[in-house]
């Protein structure tokens, strides 16, 4: 179903940006040994038998995390290097690039900044052979928002320009129905690389695309991704009308597991936002609508992510 598709995208987007983190890379919990999982050798040896090459690649960067956090920074890059290796052949170019910007996250924190732009690099080619158009700009405007991020990225603002302008390029070419996912993306790539201006105007044209989504739950989720940029650009008073708009969709929700879902997107932007007291009764909402989701994977699911955003905000305050 498109709206479901296209509010998994969002929430997934908005998670991301409310952590303030890349989409992954070498940081995580530790793990020590038998008392907390795999040794270092145990995981390699796991990562080296995967046959699937993108869960390969997932592998060698939880080792990366591992020998980072044990110190070993020469087996951090060796892992890296041979999870960016498993993502040089034939399969799935879509994820390929997206676990690329991954590779390229664990370089930063490695202070291989080199290493890094390789690895963006390749990931912004294999965009080139998506064919659905909103994954193609999905994987732009993440490697354009991790390009000219500065903290946690590489701090290229030329580069970020040039990869989120292919962004929205590739953006104004989705269909209407899936429109407000593709700038989300884009809009929150220009904030995050810090390209004020554009990120601006790339949230004016999803707040249209928003206002005109029928279904509660993906507008919900669309004005919820917009006000997350209008926060991150300042704009805190028309960030709190947008989630207000964001939260009334949310809440007219009616099915229990999109209601929860709907509410979980909303106080994730509302946490990012700064306003952690909207957060969590958004929150207890979302948690008593995904306790009346019927027993199986679909509860466990919610429950699980509506928790670990509450367990979030309590050790953030």
């Amino acid at each position: 179903m498109p709206t479901a598709r296209l509010s998994r995208a969002i929430l997934w987007t908005l998670l991301v940006a409310a952590m303030l983190m890349p989409t992954a890379g070498c940081g995580g919990t530790k793990k020590k040994g038998r008392k907390g999982g795999l040794t270092v050798k145990e995981q390699l040896t796991r990562a080296e038998k995967e046959t699937n090459p993108d869960r390969s690649a997932a592998a060698y960067l939880r080792v990366a995390r591992s020998q980072m956090v044990a110190g070993d920074k020469t087996g951090a890059k060796d892992s890296a290097r041979m999870a960016f290796d498993k993502l040089s052949g034939d399969g799935d170019a879509g994820l390929f690039a997206q676990r690329l910007l991954e590779v390229a996250a664990c370089y930063v924190e490695m202070g291989d900044k080199k290493l890094a732009r390789d690895a963006v690099k390749r990931s912004v080619e294999l965009a080139g052979k998506v064919e659905d158009p909103v994954r193609k700009t999905k994987v732009l405007a993440d490697a354009g928002g991790f390009s000219g991020d500065k903290l946690k990225g590489l701090g290229d603002a030329t580069a970020a320009k040039e990869m989120l302008a292919a962004a929205a390029a590739a953006a104004e070419a989705v269909e209407p129905r899936f429109q407000a996912e593709a700038l989300a993306a884009v809009a929150l790539g220009y904030a995050r690389g810090g390209l004020a201006e554009a990120a601006s105007e790339m949230v004016g044209k999803l707040e249209q695309a928003a206002k005109a989504i029928e279904e509660p739950r993906a507008k919900a989720e669309a004005l919820a991704a917009a006000a997350n940029v209008k926060a991150q650009g300042g704009k805190a008073d028309e960030a709190k009308e947008l989630l207000s708009q964001a939260a009334a969709a949310a809440k007219s929700v009616e099915r229990s597991e999109s209601r929860a879902y709907a509410l979980l997107a909303v106080a994730t932007a509302s946490a990012a936002a700064g306003d952690t007291k909207a957060a969590v009764a958004l929150l207890k909402e979302a948690d008593k609508a995904a306790d009346k989701v019927p027993e199986g994977d679909a509860k466990k699911t919610i429950v699980e992510r509506v928790r670990t955003m509450q367990s979030t905000l309590e050790k953030k305050k």
